[in-house]
C-alpha cells in the first residue's frame, strides 16, 4: 500500500494536518490510476448512454443512486491523509488547507458533516449510522432467493413489466406458481415498494421507510448495494478506494439480482440462475453469501468513517 493510502488518525490540533501524507507525485499517480480504472470499468456504460441504449444491469447503479460517472471518477484520498502541494483542491468542498504557505496542502475536514460544508447532511448520516448498527446486530438471512424481481412482475403481463425491453424467460403462470410456493421474505423497503399490490400482500411484514432499522439485514442484496450509496455520500471523508470497492460490490450484487430474475438476459451475456428450481436456489444462496461476506469489511469501514465524521467534538477540528 502506498504511503498515505490508509485512512489514518486525524491530526490532534486545530489547523494541523494529519500525520499521513502524499507528495504531489504520489497523489497525482494515485489519482491518475483511479481515473484510468474507472474509465475502463465504465467504458461500455458511457458508450451506451451516449447512444441512448438502456441496460437493465449497468444503468441501475447510476439511475437508482443518482451518482454519475463523473462523481465516481473524481479522486479523494480519504480521511486522515494530506495531499501535499495541491492547489487543485482549494475549491473542493469538505477540504481545508494549510494557509499562508507557498505550497498549499489539503486534507478532508472531519468537521465537514458537523459544522462545515456538508453540515446539512448531518441528520441524514446520523440515521445511516444507526441503520448500519441495526444491520450489524442481525445475522444474515439467506432465504429470500432473489424473488423481489419476481414480486415486481407478479400478476403482470410482458407489456406491464419494468424492463419491458427484455423478454421474460418464464411465463406469468410460472412466476405466480414460484412466488406462491416459495413465499416472499423481503426485508428491504426500497425493493418492497416496487412489488405489485398482490405480491406485497404476500410478504410476512409490511415494510415502510420508518421501520427500516427493524427489518434490514446484512444478507440482503439491496443492503449490499446500498453500501455504495453510503460510501459515496461520505465523500470526501471516504476515500475513492473505498467508494470504488463498494461500487464493484454493488455491480456484482445487481448482476446476481438480474440473473436470478424472471427476465431473459442471455442476449446481454448473463446466464440465468433458475431460482424456481432447487439447484438454482442453492446456486443463488452461494453467491448471495459470498457478496454478504465481502460487504462485512466494507460496512465496517463506512461505519468507522461515520463515527469519526459525526463524533461529538469533531467541530473543534474546523478552521481556526
Amino acid at each position: 500500500m502506498a504511503r498515505g493510502e490508509a485512512e489514518g488518525p486525524v491530526g490532534p490540533h486545530p489547523g494541523r494536518p494529519p500525520a499521513s501524507s502524499l507528495s504531489r507525485v504520489e497523489w497525482q499517480e494515485l489519482q491518475q490510476r483511479h481515473r484510468e480504472t474507472v474509465d475502463a470499468m465504465l467504458a461500455d456504460h458511457v458508450r451506451r448512454a451516449r447512444a441512448g441504449l438502456p441496460h437493465p444491469v449497468e444503468d441501475f447503479l447510476f439511475r437508482y443512486y443518482s451518482i454519475r460517472p463523473g462523481h465516481l471518477r473524481r479522486w479523494h484520498p480519504g480521511l486522515g491523509v494530506t495531499v501535499e502541494d495541491s492547489p487543485e483542491f482549494a475549491t473542493r468542498r469538505g477540504y481545508r488547507s494549510t494557509l499562508g504557505r507557498d505550497r498549499p496542502d489539503h486534507w478532508a475536514d472531519p468537521a465537514a458533516f458537523v459544522s462545515g460544508d456538508f453540515a446539512g447532511r448531518h441528520t441524514h448520516l446520523s440515521s445511516v449510522r444507526e441503520r448500519l448498527r441495526a444491520i450489524d446486530s442481525r445475522a444474515p438471512a439467506m432465504n429470500c432467493f432473489g424473488l423481489h424481481e419476481w414480486a415486481m412482475v407478479y400478476g403482470l403481463d410482458q407489456s406491464q413489466v419494468r424492463h419491458s425491453g427484455q423478454p421474460l424467460r418464464v411465463g406469468t403462470a410460472t412466476i405466480r406458481q414460484t412466488v406462491d410456493a416459495l413465499g416472499l421474505r423481503c426485508s428491504h423497503f426500497d425493493a418492497y415498494r416496487f412489488f405489485t399490490a398482490s405480491a406485497a400482500e404476500l410478504n410476512p411484514v409490511t415494510l415502510t421507510s420508518g421501520n427500516r432499522n427493524t427489518y434490514e439485514q446484512p444478507g440482503c442484496l439491496h443492503n449490499t448495494m446500498d453500501l455504495y450509496r453510503w460510501a459515496a455520500e461520505l465523500q470526501p471523508l471516504s476515500g475513492s478506494n473505498l467508494v470504488l470497492r463498494c461500487f464493484q460490490l454493488a455491480r456484482d450484487a445487481r448482476t446476481l439480482d438480474m440473473r436470478a430474475s424472471p427476465y431473459d438476459l442471455t442476449d446481454l451475456g448473463y446466464q440465468p440462475i433458475a431460482v424456481e428450481t432447487a439447484a438454482g436456489r442453492r446456486a443463488y444462496v452461494a453467491e448471495q453469501r459470498s457478496l454478504a461476506d465481502r460487504g462485512v469489511m466494507l460496512r465496517a469501514e463506512i461505519s468507522d468513517v461515520l463515527d469519526r465524521a459525526l463524533a461529538p467534538g469533531s467541530d473543534h477540528l474546523q478552521h481556526n
